[in-house]
């Protein structure tokens, strides 16, 4: 008799890491390092491709909160158009092969930043509605 101490859990929508803070400050660092890079030979090929990796896996993680929270604004509002055009150009960005070169790493890095941008204008357009009096 087998036993497994694993629980799947079928979650399409994402509820379940909806709610988990995502760890910002170590990606905001890398990021900031990997733009500050200026010498293509710094690491080998198949660094720049884990750290792309990183902030791929991550990038993808903010796009979610981004989703999230652009759909809990009317769809007439404006910062959630904005955040539609940035989330289908991440799409599109995220959809590019991998490399192992600095120019790839700076745009993948550059994408993580430009997520993290819209999220918080996002929160502060959410703030903004839920203290805004009632109009009629």
């Amino acid at each position: 008799m087998h036993t497994s101490s694993h629980t799947v859990l079928y979650d399409p929508d994402g509820l379940i890491e909806a709610d988990l803070p995502l760890d910002r400050e170590p990606y905001e660092s890398l990021v900031k390092a990997v733009l500050a890079w200026t010498d293509e030979a710094t690491l080998a090929e198949r660094d720049y491709e884990q750290i792309a990796l990183q902030l791929t896996g991550h990038a993808r993680a903010v796009a979610s909160d981004v989703r999230r929270r652009a759909d809990q604004l009317p769809k007439s509002s404006g910062p959630r158009a904005l955040a539609d055009v940035v989330l289908r150009e991440a799409e599109g960005r995220l959809s590019a092969p991998i490399e192992g070169t600095v120019h790839c790493v700076q745009n993948r890095a550059r994408l993580v930043r430009a997520l993290y941008e819209r999220l918080d204008r996002l929160e502060a357009a959410l703030t903004a509605d839920r203290t805004a009096p009632p109009v009629g």
